[in-house]
């Protein structure tokens, strides 16, 4: 293997051992350097993502391309700071194994592969180690039922959700002759070769929780623990996205733009008015995730390239959004229970800090300036009207007003209702406090100064018009 071949492998290379080594240090000296080994085990991938690659470095499947770049840095940076997160909940929780960091950087080892991919093989086994490890993580508390139960759901329904990716994969195969999935683009083909493609699109639409493929994520964002949920919510979601983007290629969405243009339409309008309905607050934030997800499909629908930018800038930014949101809601929470959106009456002022870093978050996933999630949503809404999808686009204008309501309800019981009851608040440690002040610092400012995330986006899906392609 070449120089240039072994570089593309090297993030892999570095989630897999910093992984292994957690595991190992975990027989030595459990519940100790687990969690920082993990944190630089993930930064280390992202660090390496940013150098300039040789060229032809790509091996084994693998590609360095600036997509596969641009993803790996979003992974490992996520990966980092759920396990920022997660420290101070893993010790009130008791869980001193190690099985929980090794866990995080073997699911950012499944969507590092899942961007990098470059054929069909290695986008399945990218795609199924993430989910596998999300099994473990899901019902990784086991002294609570609900982690058990929403292991157990996220399994069943994952499992079914392979064996259609599975299929669908094989039927590609035999129409094509070739796993490349350069030369397996969505460009047609024969009847095989459709049937394969549709049955991919369902098996890829539950990874990202498209309706009607979205039953699990209620209940497992409910169930899970909080600090799983912000990498789920974050991490796995963008992966599922990356997995479309690199099975549709540069062809567009072809003969799959009617199933796209449906599946976006259901999930922006369920998503938004089953969240109207929910009293729980994770609950209320799946079926949120439902809709978040129908938002950026609505981008990629157009089959542009400025639709497929102003994904990847919105991506990064829902990332920190749900991040900041679910890390609140875990600091706050601490070990008792914060279910329903009225238990957090009044903790606005009672925990400015983390209040004001989960009521940023609820404005922002509403898409109100001067925050990212409206220089997202703009960029998303631009690259629809755009690239001819006005109908779509006017229908996800109208589902993100209504989103408006359940979201400012959130940050209404934070700092305009008094608390009905009055118990201590777990202190904040400095390590959920750091993750919760980056993820805050980059809404506001990618929200007042997007313009280096666009030049990063526009390096990896260049527009011959440039910046004014997503935003003005």
């Amino acid at each position: 293997m070449s120089a240039a071949e072994l570089w593309s492998i090297v993030p892999l290379a570095i989630l897999g051992a910093g992984a292994l080594t957690v595991l190992l240090v975990g027989a030595v000296a459990p519940g100790r350097w687990g969690v920082a080994v993990g944190i630089a085990a993930a930064l280390g991938a992202a660090g390496w993502a940013l150098q300039s690659p040789p060229p032809g470095a790509a091996a084994a499947g693998l590609v360095a391309t600036p997509f596969a770049r641009f993803f790996t840095v979003l992974f490992g940076c996520s990966a980092a700071l759920t396990l920022l997160i997660s420290r101070a909940w893993l010790v009130r929780q008791q869980i001193e194994g190690e099985e929980y960091p090794a866990a995080v950087l073997f699911a950012a080892f499944g969507m590092v592969a899942t961007a990098g991919a470059g054929n069909l093989l290695i986008l399945f086994l990218g795609l199924e180690a993430l989910t596998f490890a999300f099994y473990l993580l899901a019902a990784v508390d086991r002294d609570d039922p609900d982690s058990a139960e929403a292991g157990l759901k996220y399994l069943l329904s994952g499992s079914t959700a392979a064996a259609f990716t599975a299929f669908g994969l094989a039927l590609v195969y035999a129409g094509t002759g070739t796993i490349d999935l350069s030369a397996a683009a969505v460009t047609g083909g024969s009847g095989l070769v459709r049937a394969g493609w549709g049955l991919l699109l369902a098996g890829l639409a539950f990874k990202v929780s498209l309706v009607p493929f979205h039953l699990w994520t209620p209940d497992v964002y409910e169930g899970a623990p909080t600090p799983v949920v912000a990498f789920l919510a974050s991490g796995s979601k963008a992966a599922g996205v990356a997995a479309f983007m690199v099975f549709l290629g540069t062809g567009g969405t072809g003969f799959l733009h009617g199933p796209f243009w449906l599946l976006t339409l259901l999930s922006m309008t369920v998503g938004n008015l089953a969240a109207l309905r929910q009293q729980n607050l994770k609950r209320m934030l799946g079926y949120s995730a439902v809709a978040q997800m129908g938002y950026v499909f609505l981008a990629l629908t157009t089959g542009t390239a400025a639709g497929t930018a102003a994904a990847l800038l919105y991506l990064v930014v829902y990332s920190a959004m749900n991040l900041a949101a679910f890390g609140a809601v875990g600091v706050l929470s601490g070990g008792r229970s914060l279910d329903l959106i009225d238990d957090y009456r009044g903790l606005g002022h009672r925990a400015p800090f983390r209040g004001g870093s989960l009521a940023l978050a609820m404005v922002a996933l509403a898409g109100i300036p001067p925050t990212a999630g409206f220089t997202g949503k703009f960029a998303l809404f631009r690259a629809a009207l755009q690239g001819g999808e006005v109908s779509l686009a006017v229908v996800g204008m109208l589902s993100a007003a209504i989103s408006i309501y359940y979201y400012l309800r959130v940050v209404a019981a934070l700092y305009l209702h008094p608390a009905e009851n009055v118990v201590p608040l777990p202190a904040v440690t400095p390590a959920a406090g750091a993750a919760l002040a980056v993820c805050g610092a980059l809404l506001l400012f990618f929200g007042v100064w997007p313009q280096p995330l666009l030049e990063v986006v526009l390096g990896v899906v260049p527009l011959s018009h440039g910046a004014a392609g997503i935003i003005p």
